[in-house]
C-alpha cells in the first residue's frame, strides 16, 4: 500500500500542502480531486520524488519509500516530459531501459503498448507528427511500459475525446494488476465517479474528504426516490420526511427520521405495486461542492 503521512510542504511563506494523509490501495483506483491550486501536483511530486516535503512522509508497504522502490513506479505528468523530435519505439524502448528493462524485454513491452494503442505502424514516426491525443497515448504508454508496481497520473485524460478515454481506460485495466495502486488527478469528475474506488478531496492544501466513491456518496444522501402505480400524493401526510417533489406516482422526498424509511415503503406497498423505492445517488460533483466549501 502507497500511504502519504502528514505532509506538509511550504513554498516560502505560503503552505501548498497542510498535513496531507491519504492511503493509496492496491487494486484499487483512488482519484485525486481539488481546484486549481489546491496542492494536487505538488503531491504527487512529493510522492515521485521530484519534490521534498517540509514535513512528514510517503510510504510503501510500511516503510518509507525510497528512491530504489520509486524507481518501479510510473509516473505520468501534467505537463508531458516525451521528446519531440525522437521516434516513438525509440523513446519507449529508452524509458523502459531507464527503468531496468533488457534490450528485448524494453523492446517486446514498446511493441506490445503500441499495438494496444493502434500506433503500431506509426512506430517509426518521430512524436511531434502525431495530433495531441496520440501523444497523449504514447505518454501513458511510457508510464505503463515497464510494468510499474504503482501509478501516479496527474491529469491523463486532459484534451482526450470520449474514444481517446475508452481506450487509455481499458489499456489501463488490462495493465494494472490487482497489486498495483493507482493515483490519479482529474477535473473531469464525471470520469472520476465511473472510474475510480475511492476519492481523496483536496481543498487549500488540505484534504477534506477522503472515503470510497460509495460512502462519500451515500453518506450525503437523504433524498429517496419512490415510484408507485397511482397517484403518491399521500406521501405529504407521513411524518418525518420533507416531500421534494411529487409528480403523478413519481416523487421525491427527503428523510428527517431514519425510521421513516420504513413507514413510506409499507404505505406504498399497502396502497399497490411499488416500481421503484431507493435513495438517489447524489453525484460526485455534488459531493465535491459540499466539501470544498
Amino acid at each position: 500500500m502507497l500511504r502519504v503521512a502528514g505532509l506538509t510542504r511550504r513554498f516560502g511563506d505560503q503552505l501548498a500542502l497542510d498535513d496531507v494523509a491519504f492511503d493509496v490501495v492496491p487494486g484499487r483506483m483512488t482519484g485525486f480531486v481539488g481546484a486549481n491550486g489546491a496542492g494536487k501536483t505538488t503531491a504527487m511530486r512529493i510522492i515521485l520524488g521530484v519534490l521534498a516535503a517540509s514535513a512528514g512522509e510517503v510510504r510503501w508497504k510500511d516503510a518509507p519509500l525510497s528512491q530504489e522502490v520509486r524507481r518501479d513506479f510510473g509516473y505520468m505528468p501534467e505537463e508531458r516530459g516525451l521528446y519531440p523530435k525522437m521516434k516513438i519505439r525509440d523513446q519507449l524502448v529508452f524509458f523502459g531501459r531507464l527503468h531496468g528493462l533488457s534490450p528485448d524485454l524494453a523492446l517486446e513491452r514498446t511493441d506490445k503498448l503500441l499495438e494496444r494503442l493502434g500506433l503500431a505502424e506509426r512506430a517509426g514516426d518521430v512524436l511531434e507528427t502525431l495530433s495531441l491525443g496520440n501523444q497523449q497515448r504514447v505518454q501513458i504508454a511510457a508510464a505503463l511500459v515497464h510494468q510499474p508496481i504503482a501509478l501516479v497520473l496527474d491529469e491523463p485524460f486532459s484534451g482526450l475525446d470520449p474514444l481517446a478515454v475508452d481506450a487509455m481506460v481499458d489499456l489501463l485495466r488490462e495493465e494494472v494488476t490487482p497489486e498495483v495502486p493507482v493515483l490519479f488527478s482529474s477535473h473531469q469528475l464525471d470520469l472520476v465517479e465511473r472510474l475510480c474506488d475511492d476519492l481523496v478531496v483536496l481543498s487549500r492544501g488540505k484534504v477534506v474528504a477522503a472515503g470510497s466513491v460509495a460512502d462519500l456518496s451515500a453518506g450525503s444522501t437523504t433524498t429517496y426516490r419512490l415510484v408507485v402505480d397511482g397517484d403518491a400524493g399521500w406521501l405529504r401526510d407521513i411524518r418525518g420526511i420533507h416531500v421534494r417533489d411529487v409528480a403523478g406516482g413519481t416523487a421525491l422526498f427527503d428523510v428527517e427520521d431514519r425510521a421513516a424509511e420504513q413507514v413510506v415503503l409499507q404505505s406504498a406497498v399497502g396502497r399497490g405495486p411499488v416500481l421503484e423505492f431507493a435513495p438517489e445517488r447524489v453525484a460526485l460533483s455534488d459531493v465535491f461542492r459540499e466539501a470544498t466549501r
